[in-house]
């Protein structure tokens, strides 16, 4: 057995007949290798001392002379972008930008930023809905994943979003996250050692709230938790002073208690309307924030401590920020239909009915009392929507405990109670409003034949005789003839059914689909998803289930709200999953329909839905109802179903409130505070920790290091045309002929999941029925590790050349371009804990006639390198003039290695610069590995005959 040689991260090694990067990840004389001209995922592990022959050190070799004569201008630059864009360790101030699939605007890297200036993050992101809140939490955990400060992260998120967090994180961080809910947990948990915990035996978790929250599993998640948790939909976490103990928000108070755990809260409703919960929140990122309720001066100490843990944009705020992100014009309008006919008598009768319902209950128990309530409340839900959601309502009994002597009237009202807020309300913006979409039961009584004859009477109304349908097939006929692709959001899965059954015949040339909570999460994506695909445009009927969560804007930018919601926060949900970062479209339509003469429509569109309206137009934000949403909500029905002096009396359903006017001042009193108290938080709570020139540098730094959108769209369609498929162009979208693309090429981009690619987009958001083809997309990896792979393996059929020579213009005298790989060792100390990570960066040095080499920003070098070829030069002179080259380059290498020395000095910076928090606890060091790799090298010539 030979003795072991130690390797340091970033150094070249020959092993097996090749050479081979050495990454950070190797221990001892186990080591992690990539190869040299490979990609992230061409790596090996071997044991030094287990080798036949051990590894020796090695250098990176210098570009062949006999590669000159096919060295052309063309396969030069095909290097140089294959050689920017294949790196993923840059060397910029971020980590975890060259290894994500998604391209972050310049106002999305601030949380992150923030979150690098803390020791330990706490940080709560209270974005505006559609801003991206799920992209910049990403961020923070790949970066923390990429610089070695955490291993493990989870997602606590509502059940609802789980899979689509776990699809995030796959498809845009790189990241194969494990949900983890009363579903899945037997599987996870099947085949692990006793005492072992999901959480320490899968490293990244997406976690249901509702799952872990109670007493049993918050224990064992406590013990087992990771360095960081994100928590999604944070406001639905916050206790009241005035509530009970609240479970969600016991789990987060025990974490945040671990002074060493990251937080990282999400929301774009941080305050739900109730002040203590907001002021609890708060205190979640630093107990001391709770007192700021008490505090009423806006330069308070505090204030100015809890700035630089709290970011809080609205749309409005992102112009400043002078990139491409645009986001779209909202356009609102209002369409009415009329209780006519038909519709009308049996929408009277059964008001009547369900008046009779809460005046039968007076003198009844509370119990009984309360359940003909909401069974009133039920059938007006359920007729103000459809037909067929009635026809379930008045089919289906009110669900209730059968007592049996164990289970105590007190038990059975609570059960019914928070069955109604949920499933006739929309439940509540403290708790969460509610995706269940089943229609509620009104039957609480034996009047079968009076029950059966209105069924019968619901049943007759569809189609022609439903006025309200018959309104909504004329609104989507004025859309889709303008170009707009609508989802129509109902309440009930009765509605979305009996909708889309009625626009399908009469929208032929579109695919007309309905998503109802029917399917699972994951069902409901791939629906969404097939829409892509097809060539017909659509119309998506949907409950909503599909209101949080599933992103509509890559195939939708209209939504009609055939039923309104009881909260104007649902409204706004429903038009942010289509105006949102991502809409290609530069006007998105919302259209709220509703019945002129429907009492209860009445009711609701003026005491909620156009208040919060005209709140969320003056300041930009929306505003949550007022706190106890529940008891105004009813208020409301109560004017609805009762007398003004039954409401006086019926002392049981007494809601505060005698009339309407009551609850109107009451309520526009509540709003107006609300509004204020928004407006005073937009102030004081404005995130001002950084501006844009404090970012910006960085965004442009990380473009520089890691390659844009033009490098990609020049590399790609340079790459494609050299492979003898070549990129055509349809309308906005560019044509790629996936079956002319070399086999080799195919294999790579099939074990990315990537069987077909037809059409594709360079810019974001993608074209209509594009791909969005960024720097790590696999078509980019897949073409710049396979030239960069061929050409460094010398083969003669390669396109692109690590050597070669042109005459051109550009130049007055002999010009020597160097492109450049530099590895460079970066070692962190923090806790007497070490990490080493290596960075890598490609940059081009230019030696004019006999002065010293100097290096060329990007820019430049693209300027030099383009410049037209004046005419051609013969092959045999390519390559005498790279022999020439060549034999100076050790004359060169002090001076490439004083680069490298330069360029490792300003990675330094650059980290110290973003994770300052850092400095207090630990300290950094950097080792450029020399010599430096010289991967290509082009010799310019001054055109003599031009001169």
């Amino acid at each position: 057995m030979s003795a072991f040689q130690e390797f340091q991260p970033g150094s070249i090694v020959s092993a097996r007949g090749r050479e081979w990067i050495v990454l950070p990840e190797s221990d001892g004389p186990r080591l992690h290798l990539r190869s040299l001209g490979g990609s992230d995922d061409d790596v090996i592990v071997i044991h030094a001392l287990l080798e036949r022959d051990p590894p020796k050190p090695a250098t990176f070799p210098l570009p062949d002379a006999n590669q000159a004569q096919r060295g052309t201008q063309s396969s030069a630059l095909l290097l140089r972008d294959a050689l920017l864009l294949k790196l993923r360790a840059g060397a910029g101030p971020f980590r975890a930008l060259g290894r994500i699939n998604v391209e972050p605007r310049a106002y999305q890297l601030v949380p992150l930023l923030m979150a690098l200036k803390h020791e330990v993050i706490r940080l709560l992101i209270a974005d505006d809905v559609g801003i991206g809140k799920t992209i910049e939490a990403g961020l923070i955990a790949r970066e923390m994943l990429d610089r070695g400060e955490i291993q493990r992260f989870t997602v606590l998120c509502p059940p609802h979003l789980c899979e689509q967090w776990q699809d995030e994180l796959q498809r845009k961080f790189n990241i194969r996250a494990e949900v983890v809910t009363t579903g899945t947990v037997e599987r996870l948990e099947r085949g692990l050692q006793t005492h072992t915990s999901i959480f320490t035996e899968y490293p990244f978790t997406v976690v249901s709230l509702d799952y872990i929250k109670s007493d049993r599993r918050r224990d064992e998640f406590q013990n087992a938790c990771p360095e960081l948790v994100i928590v999604d939909e944070a406001h639905t976490c916050a206790e009241g002073i005035s509530r009970g103990k609240h479970q969600r928000y016991r789990l987060l108070r025990a974490l945040a208690d671990n002074t060493e755990r990251h937080l990282v809260l999400l929301t774009a409703t941080p305050h739900s309307g109730n002040e203590d919960a907001y002021y609890n929140l708060l205190g979640l990122l630093n107990p001391a924030f709770v007192a700021l309720k008490d505090v009423s001066r806006a330069d308070h100490p505090l204030y100015k401590q809890l700035g630089d843990h709290l970011v809080q944009r609205r749309r409005i705020d992102i112009s400043e920020w002078q990139d491409s992100t645009s986001f779209p014009q909202r356009e609102t309008a209002e369409s009415t239909y009329k209780l006519s006919g038909a519709w009308g008598a049996l929408f009277n009768e059964v008001l009547d009915y369900a008046r009779e319902l809460v005046r039968e209950s007076e003198g009844l128990d509370t119990l009984h009392q309360r359940l003909n309530w909401w069974a009133a409340l039920a059938l007006l839900r359920c007729i103000s929507s459809s037909p067929a959601a009635a026809v379930r309502a008045l089919q289906t009994r009110l669900r209730r405990a059968e007592a049996d002597g164990t289970v105590s009237d007190a038990n059975q009202l609570a059960d019914i109670e928070a069955m109604g807020i949920n499933t006739v309300l929309d439940g509540s913006s403290e708790l969460g409003l509610s995706t269940d979409d089943i229609e509620p039961g009104a039957v609480v009584g034996e009047d079968a034949e009076r029950l059966r004859k209105l069924v019968s009477k619901a049943d007759g109304l569809a189609g022609d005789n439903d006025p309200k349908l018959q309104q909504l097939i004329v609104e989507i006929k004025a859309l889709t003839k303008q170009g707009y692709k609508p989802v129509v959001f109902c309440r009930y899965i009765a509605t979305a059914h009996y909708v889309a059954a009625a626009l399908k015949p009469l929208f032929k040339e579109h695919e007309v689909v309905s998503v109802t909570g029917e399917l699972s999460p994951g069902e409901r994506e791939e629906q969404i998803l097939a829409l892509r695909d097809i060539d017909k445009p659509a119309i998506l009927v949907a409950t909503d289930c599909l209101s949080e969560g599933i992103n509509l804007q890559d195939v939708f930018d209209a939504v009609v709200h055939y039923d309104l919601s009881w909260n104007p926060t649902r409204h706004e949900q429903r038009e942010g999953r289509v105006d949102r970062f991502g809409q290609r479209a530069s006007k998105v339509r919302a259209m709220t329909l509703y019945g002129e003469d429907n009492p209860v429509d009445g009711a609701v569109l003026q005491v909620i839905i156009r208040k919060a309206e005209s709140i969320r137009k003056a300041l930009g934000i929306s505003v949550p109802m007022p706190e106890d949403e529940a008891r105004i909500s009813q208020a409301i029905m109560q004017t609805v179903l009762m007398t003004r002096d039954e409401m006086k009396h019926n002392f049981s359903l007494d809601f505060g409130f005698d009339s309407q006017q009551s609850i109107e001042e009451d309520l526009e009193s509540k709003w107006q505070n609300a509004q204020d108290k928004a407006r005073r938080n937009q102030t004081i709570f404005a995130q001002r920790a950084l501006k844009p020139e404090d970012v910006i540098p960085e965004f442009a730094r990380m473009s520089e290091v890691l390659g844009n959108e033009a490098d990609v769209r020049r590399f790609v369609t340079a790459a494609c045309q050299a492979l003898n498929a070549p990129l055509g162009q349809y309308q906005k979208i560019m044509r790629l002929p996936y079956s002319e693309l070399p086999e080799a090429l195919r294999d790579r981009l099939a074990q990315s999941g990537i069987e077909s690619l037809r059409n594709i987009d360079f810019s974001y958001p993608p074209a209509s029925a594009a791909e969005h083809v960024h720097r790590t997309h696999p078509l980019v990896a897949g073409l710049a590790d396979q030239l960069a792979e061929e050409a460094l393996k010398g083969d003669g059929n390669a396109v692109a050349s690590r050597a070669g020579a042109w005459f051109t213009q550009a130049v007055a005298i002999r010009t020597t371009v160097l492109l450049v790989r530099l590895r460079t060792q970066l070692t962190m100390t923090r806790a007497s804990q070490r990490r080493e990570l290596l960075a890598e960066e490609a940059i081009a040095v230019v030696v004019s006639g006999q002065n010293a080499p100097q290096v060329i920003s990007p820019t430049d070098v693209l300027t030099l390198m383009q410049r037209p070829v004046s005419r051609n030069m013969a092959p045999e002179m390519r390559q005498r003039q790279v022999e020439q080259a060549l034999q100076q380059v050790q004359t060169w290498q002090p001076t490439l290695d004083e680069i490298a020395s330069q360029r490792a000095n300003e990675l330094l910076r650059d980290h110290r610069r973003v994770r300052d928090a850092a400095k207090a606890k630990g300290t950094y060091d950097v080792y450029p590995q020399l010599p430096v790799d010289v991967v290509g090298l082009y010799v310019l010539m001054p055109d003599a005959q031009l001169i």
